[in-house]
């Protein structure tokens, strides 16, 4: 395994590729000379926007047809392209706070874990501030 992962461990490697992403990222922005315009409002701002535009193209749609859209070979590539515009945005916003992506989401999960014990939450779609341990009579 890690010879295929050119001798990183697997989390070694998924950063490595993350980093390179955000260099090609930032790379793309730099020649066009729009760090200027990317401020943290900016693109939090353009975060939200995108998030917009992958929600637009399930508007009024049900489950069934969102679900059946995805699995068209244009509806992937439609979201595979609102969803790339999402995490490139993300990616800059991470950048420009100095936040590390990985570290972010792996704090928000152990925060999550405490607020959503599976024995609570499992099964349910219910606010961790609403979860209540259920009294077996």
């Amino acid at each position: 395994m890690q010879e295929r992962l050119g001798g990183l461990s697997q989390e070694n490697y998924v950063m490595h590729k993350l980093e390179d992403v955000i260099e090609e990222i930032v790379r793309f922005r730099d020649e066009r000379e729009w760090a200027q315009f990317h401020t943290l409002k900016n693109l939090a701002t353009a975060l939200s926007i995108e998030a917009a535009e992958l929600q637009e193209l399930m508007l009024w749609k049900t489950d069934r047809e969102s679900s059946a859209m995805i699995a068209s070979r244009n509806g992937k590539q439609l979201c595979a392209a609102e969803i790339a515009d999402v995490l490139i945005f993300a990616l800059l916003f991470c950048k420009a706070a100095d936040i590390e992506p990985m570290d972010a989401i792996r704090m928000k999960l152990k925060e999550n874990e405490a607020k959503y014990p599976v024995e609570l939450a499992k099964g349910k779609a219910t606010k961790y501030s609403h979860l209540e341990v259920q009294i077996q009579e």
